[in-house]
């Protein structure tokens, strides 16, 4: 199931990114949440978008940082009033003044039967370049949280000798929802489908093909950032996205 994030189009009305989703073809929307974007936590404006267009929010993507008790459960509200799939969470920051939404709350939520909420991956960072930015976040770790998982690709740290390939074997059975991304794509301004279909080192049809082979059947989610793919040339778009979802097929789809 391929879904486009919402973030890859953060600079346009959630009217008009619905309405590229729907002429690209892309079958799903992943809904990334803003703080400041107000139309994006209006449940009843999103459901009136989901009929006009006719393209669900299969995914939600919670922001990640500044999360309270209060906005996870109105993001809940939100996936079962657009009978969303999953739900994505980052853990806190050790920073964070307020992480008991996570640490203390997730797991006695009433759960939701056709809802997952996935733990995300996240970036390896330090404070002061010794203090981990992030506690017990590691794959195995997060993992074992709601035993349910999306992994964001543009997290692995190579350095660590992890890749994509090893990541996934790792989360195994608990995704629910890979982020195609790449945090090398700004230092050449190219999609990886165009620069011979590499993403953090790795050749992304390797990847898909590996995916494919294992039976992987839960979402895809193309997020890039939106100078990428010229967010302000909307055929440029439809053309880009339209080489993504042509690659995605063939790697993927139609791979035997």
């Amino acid at each position: 199931m391929l879904l486009l994030s919402s973030s890859s189009l953060k600079w346009y009305w959630i009217h008009r990114i619905f309405k590229i989703v729907k002429e690209t073809n892309f079958d799903w929307i992943d809904l990334c949440i803003e703080h400041e974007d107000y139309d994006s936590w209006d449940k009843e404006y999103l459901l009136s978008l989901i009929k006009e267009f006719k393209t669900p929010i299969l995914s939600i993507t919670a922001p990640s940082e500044k999360m309270s008790k209060e906005k996870f459960n109105t993001i809940k509200e939100i996936a079962i009033f657009c009978w969303a799939k999953t739900i994505t969470i980052s853990p806190p920051r050790i920073s964070d003044k307020n992480t008991t939404w996570f640490t203390d709350y997730i797991n006695k939520i009433e759960k939701i039967p056709w809802i997952d909420i996935c733990i995300q991956n996240v970036a390896p960072k330090f404070l002061f370049f010794i203090i981990p930015e992030y506690k017990n976040t590691t794959l195995e770790q997060i993992k074992k949280i709601t035993w349910t998982t999306s992994l964001d690709i543009s997290w692995i740290e190579l350095s660590s000798g992890m890749d994509i390939i090893k990541a996934a074997r790792i989360l195994g059975n608990t995704m629910r929802n890979i982020f195609i991304c790449d945090k090398n794509w700004n230092k050449d301004w190219l999609l990886p489908w165009e620069a011979g279909g590499w993403v953090s080192f790795l050749p992304l049809e390797s990847f898909f093909m590996q995916l494919k082979t294992s039976g992987y059947k839960s979402f895809l989610s193309l997020k890039v950032e939106p100078q990428e793919i010229s967010i302000w040339d909307d055929e440029e778009i439809k053309e880009k996205l339209g080489k993504f979802k042509e690659y995605y097929e063939k790697y993927f789809v139609n791979f035997k």
